[in-house]
């Protein structure tokens, strides 16, 4: 079940709904204006708040989903948020759009809301003031997201590893954006 439930995870993390968005409304497939990513925060740049809203929460659900069918099939949460690491590893690498996919904070948002919700309030919280005090969402992500480690490390053991992997893997999608910051060039809002 766990390997089934791992495949259906990344497949579905391959969705983009950024790009789907984007090609539904005729607007610019995100991968190619704007930052080059697949995510809200560029739809918001690109199509809008309505389009950025939808890949938000479409994005989320694609972290949220699995996790929720893994919890309901019995599996651990170990195996829970592995699961969940499989849809977000779908975000970053689709396969249905050549491998290049967004940063997986949204979908990492949805599977830590499956896991954990007061990890995922806590990364939520981080982000907003983060983003509120500097404008920039790159830099909100790499607070929020390490942020919820002492957090899952105190309160389920069990989601650590899997979640430090994942924090792992967004940080290092988001290493042009530390290049920028560090060199004062990062896109602000």
């Amino acid at each position: 079940m766990f390997w089934l439930l791992a495949i259906l995870a990344y497949l579905l993390g391959s969705l983009s709904f950024a790009i789907l968005l984007s090609r539904l409304t005729g607007n610019p497939d995100p991968r190619m204006s704007g930052s080059g990513n697949a995510g809200a925060t560029n739809m918001l740049r690109l199509a809008g708040k309505k389009l950025a809203i939808l890949t938000l929460l479409g994005d989320l659900c694609k972290g949220l989903l699995p996790v929720l069918i893994a919890e309901i099939s019995g599996l651990s949460l170990q195996d829970q948020a592995w699961i969940g690491v499989c849809a977000v590893i779908g975000h970053l690498f689709p396969l249905y759009f050549r491998f290049r996919g967004g940063k997986g904070v949204a979908t990492a948002a949805g599977m830590l809301l499956g896991l954990y919700p007061p990890a995922a309030l806590l990364a939520v919280c981080a982000w907003l003031l983060t983003f509120y005090l500097t404008r920039t969402s790159s830099l909100a992500a790499l607070i929020a997201t390490p942020l919820t480690l002492p957090l899952l490390a105190w309160q389920e053991p069990a989601a650590l590893l899997p979640m430090s992997a994942l924090t792992g893997m967004i940080v290092w999608r988001h290493r042009g954006n530390l290049r920028d910051l560090f060199a004062g060039r990062e896109r602000h809002f």
